[in-house]
């Protein structure tokens, strides 16, 4: 069994979404944000205390676009996420799953530290406004590639768009949607419309009292 490591709003939605349009059976062991540091089995496996972390057999990771590769690689035996190397599309999927993360979620997480860790003196700092110009300055190519396409890999979804997701999910939460034109306005909404993101999404609802 999978054992997904997670909380809410982190990277193991990715994770978890890609297990759901796989229809791969796994468990969510919750982890509480705040003190993290504190559980001393998931440090176990993660000593950094980042998330999330994945547990599949003797298998342990600990970055989200890795396991995306990684379920690709080992479950995906009908191409459901990711199309092959000698598909035309391959070039844009590959570039749009690391994009997700590189180039727009890891941007995020310095405005993230600045808004939320930072002394109130240095939470408008130089460095978050250089991050926010750099993630608006790649979303353009996110914005380029849907005037053209549906999805990051083209006519079909892959796991490029489940990264992709996750970052533009983390700029709505911190404010930014103002940057998203209607292209990614609308591609937002029909992602969200796919019964595996839903599935995913409600593992973090709150339970009935």
């Amino acid at each position: 069994m999978i054992i997904v490591y997670g909380a809410f709003p982190t990277r193991s939605l990715r994770v978890m979404w890609a297990l759901e349009e796989l229809g791969k059976d796994y468990e969510l062991r919750p982890v509480d944000l705040r003190n993290r540091m504190a559980d001393e089995a998931f440090l176990a496996l993660n000593p950094s205390g980042f998330l999330p972390a994945m547990q599949d057999g003797d298998v342990t990771m600990v970055d989200s676009i890795a396991m995306l590769e990684y379920l690709i690689a080992r479950y995906d035996d009908k191409g459901l996420l990711a199309p092959a190397a000698n598909d035309a599309c391959f070039p844009c999927y590959q570039q749009f799953l690391h994009l997700g993360e590189s180039g727009l979620a890891a941007y995020l997480n310095v405005i993230v530290g600045s808004r939320f860790m930072a002394p109130e003196s240095e939470k408008d700092n130089f460095g978050a406004r250089i991050a926010e110009r750099m993630f608006e300055n790649r979303l353009a190519l996110v914005t380029r590639q849907l005037t053209s396409a549906p999805m990051m890999a083209g006519d079909r979804f892959s796991a490029a768009d489940i990264s992709v997701v996750y970052a533009l999910g983390m700029a709505e939460r911190l404010g930014l949607s103002s940057k998203f034109g209607p292209e990614i306005a609308d591609y937002r909404t029909r992602m969200a419309d796919r019964p595996a993101f839903q599935r995913a999404s409600a593992k973090w609802a709150p339970k009935p009292a």
